[in-house]
């Protein structure tokens, strides 16, 4: 069964380009793929308490290739089924462009397969031909600036990347299999400082596929959102990067108890503390968009690393919340920036009024990166809290003082009166909007069965008693007082945050980046002791 999550959108992706033009075909498509949605739910159902997996090749023991779906993975294949499908919709009056619907098409045979794989070496090709993929989405309309920010991107991704194959051929020299289940057991018996090297460089690369480099790695991942289509952004943030976070796990699981998880607390803790000041210092909407996307990575990240039951569950569920609010947010920045001409957040003002539907979609989607009661980030970012350290709540209290922050002057957009023109409303597109609405309502109701979802989705036993619900809302209601004074007295207007908001790193300097990360895991493990 687990060959046909590979092999469907495969299928789909070839008739594209062949009948792109299409309008049926493109229906089909569609059809197709909400059907991919139940296969991908049925999926879920059957691996809910055991694997489901799948040997290719007639060979004996871990020699051929294992495909293999848990809870986890089966959740994130639906998730990723479920995004595809609201930006095929999306897209449907965007672009007839054969090329486009073929790449959005092997992308998601890509990601799927990510998830899926058991081998080690398989996810070496599958990152890199996503990597290949994303970056022909990104230049295909062939723009220069496109098409520079696309090639610092694929040789960026290139260099992060052989440390990657450099660790894992260090780790199969020892241990002669690339099979994750075999390679855990093989390495369980040996010399913790034989693992130092491998492991270093295997999560140095995975690392920076995660956003976890502090400054260097930003501005050229968050460049590539600007000049990313939406629909395209929608990908990279509500999907993409949750395969760099699930593949950065499971190869802390392969090296077991030699996994250096406090280290990565802290670099997640700085990664997202500076994305979200970076964030506040912009006024482009897709820039905002792009540094949270930092941000709450970072924020998954905190809660996957500190160790608690309650933080682990809570990082899971925010994969889940922000591939859904993210996905709106960019989905619903497309249709403003189309209508209005602009993607200046203090230039765009009334689009509750004049696009009311894009409008309620876009402020469930604020509502829930907020983390406001009764919102799917409520749920996520209370159980990440529950029981990280001391120092670490603290900051989770200010990063999401700073998404506040952002948001109050994203949200501006919804209300006022536009200046730019006869202030009227305007037609929505049925297909634009639907996939737009359904994530936010996704967004609230994620929220209101918050709880039960994540106990359902990950047979956990949280509680969210009314006394603790009762604590976070008061907090939340605080930060975001605090907030709006800080944005009316600090931020409008204020000069030395814009001649910030062009912060810009180089080639040369994002190498360094890594070398540096690189050298600091090698400390931190215990190579120079």
């Amino acid at each position: 069964m687990l060959a046909f999550f590979v092999i469907i959108p495969l299928l789909i992706a070839v008739s594209l380009f062949v009948f792109s033009n299409n309008h049926t075909a493109r229906v089909l498509a569609i059809v197709f793929q909400s059907l991919f949605v139940l296969f991908s739910f049925y999926l879920f159902l059957s691996s809910y308490r055991q694997e489901v997996t799948t040997r290719i090749g007639a060979f004996d023991d871990f020699l051929g290739i294992h495909l293999r779906a848990y809870n986890t993975s089966a959740i994130l294949i639906l998730l990723t089924t479920l995004i595809f499908l609201a930006v095929a919709i999306y897209s449907f009056h965007e672009t007839t462009s054969r090329t486009f619907w073929f790449l959005l098409f092997i992308l998601e045979t890509t990601l799927i397969g990510l998830f899926l794989t058991r081998d080690l070496f398989n996810l070496f090709v599958l990152v890199e031909v996503g990597t290949i993929i994303i970056t022909m989405l990104l230049m295909y309309d062939k723009k220069k600036r496109n098409m520079y920010h696309g090639m610092v991107f694929i040789m960026i991704n290139v260099v992060a990347m052989l440390f990657y194959l450099w660790g894992l051929g260090y780790l199969y020299s020892m241990v002669g299999a690339f099979d994750m289940a075999v390679v855990a057991q093989r390495v369980a018996i040996i010399e913790p400082r034989q693992l130092v090297l491998p492991y270093s460089l295997m999560l140095t690369a995975l690392a920076f596929k995660c956003s976890l480099i502090p400054m260097f790695s930003f501005t050229p991942k968050t460049n590539l959102y600007d000049a990313a289509p939406s629909a395209v952004a929608a990908i990279l943030s509500g999907v993409q990067i949750k395969t760099s976070v699930y593949l950065f796990f499971r190869i802390q699981e392969v090296f077991g108890d030699f996994a250096a998880h406090n280290f990565f607390l802290i670099l997640a803790v700085a990664s997202s503390l500076f994305a979200v000041f970076m964030a506040i210092t912009q006024s482009n909407i897709k820039m905002i968009l792009a540094y949270h996307t930092i941000s709450q990575v970072g924020l998954i990240m905190i809660g996957l690393s500190s160790g608690g039951e309650y933080s682990m569950l809570g990082g899971l569920y925010h994969i889940i919340a922000h591939g859904i609010f993210k996905s709106a947010l960019f989905l619903t920045a497309g249709v403003i920036y189309r209508t209005y001409g602009t993607r200046d957040v203090y230039k765009i003002r009334g689009v509750m009024k004049r696009m009311p539907w894009v409008g309620v979609a876009m402020l469930f989607a604020v509502l829930g990166i907020m983390g406001a009661p009764l919102f799917i980030g409520f749920t996520s970012k209370y159980l990440i809290a529950y029981d990280v350290p001391g120092w670490v709540n603290v900051a989770t209290i200010v990063i999401s003082l700073g998404t506040i922050i952002s948001f109050i002057k994203y949200s501006g957009m919804l209300f006022g009166t536009w200046e730019g023109g006869v202030d009227y409303g305007v037609k929505e597109d049925t297909w634009r909007l639907a996939p737009s609405v359904f994530l936010g309502v996704l967004c609230l109701l994620g929220g209101v069965f918050g709880v039960f979802m994540v106990n359902y989705l990950f047979y956990g036993s949280v509680y969210i008693g009314f006394a603790g619900y009762l604590e976070k809302s008061g907090i939340f209601f605080a930060s975001f007082l605090v907030g709006y004074v800080i944005y009316k007295k600090v931020v409008v207007g204020n000069a030395h945050l814009k001649n910030i908001s062009g912060i810009s790193f180089n080639f040369k300097q994002v190498c360094v980046s890594i070398g540096v990360l690189f050298g600091c895991l090698l400390a931190v493990t215990g190579f120079f002791s």
